[in-house]
């Protein structure tokens, strides 16, 4: 039996199941770019370069060990354009009997190879995606019949289930989660790690060419580009974040500091997403990194509890709840999103260099993207798909099982509490807490109306004011309720006046 076996750009897995029974004497692999994948939103430069070039390396790996690989590039005569259109001109060159694929992460990708059963005629094998630590089987089973989906009871689930961080039935250390211990000042001396990068090679250096030929109109720069394409340097990042900066990244996880975009972070998210990590060996080594000694508990916890619980998790809820998830809306968000989230240029410090870092880099870790870019959003009421298009377009880890929850539940609080209990809202002042951003803002974090007043405080207020009916009865925003509740009318109405008067001036062009 011939078997046409497709591989998608996020499938760069050489044990991923569509491959598991390859015949190398036989078998055929089609690998495709094209054009609706690279557009559906306008992805940044980076993310474009790296998924391109990994996926052009993993096909040549694959050849170097005898495999047949039929790869259509992007700019190749006919291309189709779409992932239907190739398989349908690969049927027309081999002659197969049947096609496997490993399910893909996006629904919109799962509806079209739905379809191709009744479009095709030989038949077709959608494999478990079985990269994950926890399938969408099982996920729907602890799902079902449970009134609270927190992620926390999810988190100590898969503890038990995997054994990590366990001493028998207990968790390591007496504590599930040591996140209270993650929120640390860094100093401003504090020694922080250089960024590895990976020098573009020949092939890398072709699908610059490419991105900024093809795609020049879209978000990002590509002078910095520096992410690993490969197995080898996805291992060897994974390597050097356990070495170097394991061991302070949970204390300063939630930090952000002005001209340190990465700080201790792993950014081994984008070799996960695109299958050059396999999840087990990520936490297994930062596990090993704890049992050496090389790193502390609060570190090593918080990092597994990202992979092994938040990831997870929000896979899980993506196929669960899809496709009408996306459509929810709780808080009745309509605003445009605001022009500044392209180009940076705003009096907002924070927003300012967490957009400009994000455009160098293609990248920001979870608590600028939260309780920053997010936070911003969710105060302001922007429409939630403006937003998720948003993320979607500007990160390299970003796919849409992963980015959809993250932002609609978490950020924007649209699903209505089923990840979040409460809305991730803050006022100036955690901004200032958790980062040296307002020292070099014109607004001031401590001032709450006013021309000087950081806007995140007074459209933290109205964001209370105008949603009380539907918050108002939310345990966890009983305290922020009862402060509101002391104002004066007319000091809610200076807070009303002026939030309206700051929006009014957001422009999305």
């Amino acid at each position: 039996m011939r078997t046409l076996r497709l591989i998608l750009g996020d499938q760069l897995t050489r044990s991923i199941s569509a491959l598991r029974d390859i015949d190398i004497s036989h078998d055929v692999v089609l690998m495709t770019e094209v054009h609706a994948e690279t557009t559906y939103v306008a992805h940044h430069k980076q993310k474009l370069v790296m998924v391109l070039s990994a996926m052009r390396h993993f096909a040549q790996e694959l050849d170097d060990e005898g495999i047949q690989v039929d790869y259509v590039r992007l700019d190749a005569t006919q291309n189709s354009g779409s992932f239907s259109g190739e398989l349908e001109r690969a049927l027309l060159r081999h002659d197969v009997d049947r096609i496997v694929v490993t399910e893909p992460g996006e629904w919109r990708v799962w509806d079209m190879m739905q379809s191709w059963q009744n479009k095709i005629d030989t038949p077709i094998e959608i494999r478990e995606d079985d990269r994950f630590l926890c399938s969408r089987e099982a996920f729907s089973r602890w799902a079902a019949g449970r009134k609270n989906l927190r992620m926390e009871y999810f988190y100590r689930e898969m503890r038990r289930r995997t054994g990590w961080l366990m001493s028998g039935d207990k968790p390591e250390g007496g504590q599930w989660n040591y996140d209270a211990e993650n929120r640390k000042v860094p100093p401003a001396d504090i020694a922080v790690p250089a960024t590895l990068g990976f020098e573009a090679d020949a092939t890398t250096i072709e699908v610059i060419n490419l991105v900024q030929h093809s795609f020049g109109d879209h978000f990002g720069e590509l002078g910095d580009f520096g992410w690993g394409t490969t197995r080898d340097h996805a291992l060897r990042a994974l390597d050097y974040f356990v070495n170097h900066a394991l061991a302070s990244f949970g204390d300063y996880q939630d930090a952000m500091k002005t001209g340190e975009d990465f700080l201790f972070h792993s950014l081994l998210s984008p070799y996960l997403n695109i299958g050059l990590l396999d999840p087990r060996e990520v936490c297994e080594a930062a596990i090993q990194c704890y049992e050496r000694g090389d790193a502390p508990l609060n570190a090593v916890e918080g990092f597994i509890r990202q992979i092994l619980g938040w990831r997870e998790y929000i896979r899980g809820i993506y196929w669960l709840k899809m496709p009408a998830y996306a459509d929810t809306n709780f808080l009745d968000a309509d605003r445009s999103l605001p022009a500044f989230y392209w180009s940076g240029e705003t009096d907002m410090n924070c927003l300012h260099e967490v957009v400009s870092a994000t455009r160098h880099n293609a990248y920001a870790h979870h608590i600028q993207r939260l309780m920053v870019t997010g936070n911003f959003a969710l105060l302001a009421g922007i429409a939630p798909a403006e937003v998720e298009q948003w993320y979607l377009s500007v990160y390299a880890d970003a796919f849409e099982w992963a980015e959809l929850p993250n932002t609609h539940g978490m950020a924007l609080f649209a699903d209505g509490g089923l990840l979040g209990s409460k809305p991730y809202a803050a006022s100036g002042a955690y901004i200032d807490r958790m980062s040296d951003y307002c020292s070099n803002c014109r607004y001031k974090p401590k001032t709450k109306l006013g021309a000087d007043a950081c806007p995140f405080n007074y459209l933290y207020w109205h964001f209370m004011i105008i949603n009380q009916e539907r918050l108002g009865s939310n345990p966890r925003m009983a305290m922020p309720y009862r402060t509101l509740a002391r104002m004066s009318a007319e000091r809610r109405a200076e807070i009303r006046q002026q939030a309206s008067a700051f929006l009014a001036t957001l422009s999305s062009d």
